[in-house]
């Protein structure tokens, strides 16, 4: 049986990724609504509904080194004018173990659907919840193929106080005992401390390539 995008994640939380060869495996997109690129180690996974013998011409033509090929400006542009998708960032794709217990920090559930940090969500995500802490925001709610997808967000007057590493380690308690994955924008060292603090290891790196209207995707956040 063929391997899915689930099915190549799942792995990958457990730390069995795809072989370093330099190659590139085209999967079906998991939904209508998910499409993109992640870059493992040596290793891509290119998730579209395009034809895979367009992609791989795709990637021959972008003329780089082929371990960097799908992460080329070049061949995203290209993907993403054949789609008619945009993207707003290359994100550093980090995955947690399940942790027992309750969270280490208090928690209030916002049960609000025209909260903005509820309402965003729930355009790239389902099974949305959200979470209030003195001074901070826990999203959780299921990503790319099903996966538990977790961002924080951090009132500037209390950060660097660790809240940031206590809201991501709570992600990990309230995903009902699965891995969850957080997908953090390269730049923001910042959140990548606060995530690796927490026990996030990062696994690849991750376009994801929206059906929004064109010149909307820079306007999306992540933590």
């Amino acid at each position: 049986m063929a391997e899915t995008l689930r099915d190549i994640l799942d792995a990958a939380a457990r730390g069995v990724f795809p072989p370093a060869d330099g190659g590139t495996t085209i999967v079906s997109q998991p939904s209508a609504r998910d499409a993109g690129v992640i870059a493992f180690t040596a290793h891509s996974v290119v998730f579209t509904d395009e034809d895979p013998d367009w992609v791989r011409r795709t990637l021959a033509g972008t003329d780089c080194d082929r371990l960097a090929a799908t992460m080329n400006v070049r061949f995203l542009a290209a993907l993403m004018d054949r789609t008619g998708r945009a993207s707003d960032t290359v994100d550093v794709l980090l995955t947690g173990a399940a942790l027992p217990g309750e969270p280490p920090l208090a928690l209030t559930e916002i049960d609000d659907p025209g909260h903005p940090r509820v309402a965003s969500a729930r355009r790239r995500r389902d099974d949305v919840r959200v979470w209030a802490a003195d001074g901070g925001v826990l999203v959780l709610g299921r990503g790319v193929a099903g996966r538990w997808e977790v961002a924080v967000e951090v009132d500037e007057g209390v950060r660097h106080r660790g809240l940031g590493r206590r809201l991501a380690a709570a992600g990990r308690h309230l995903a009902g005992g699965t891995p969850v994955w957080a997908q953090v924008a390269a730049g923001n060292a910042r959140s990548l401390r606060a995530f690796q603090a927490a026990g996030y290891r990062p696994a690849g790196s991750e376009v994801l390539l929206s059906a929004m209207a064109r010149g909307a995707g820079c306007s999306r956040t992540r933590s």
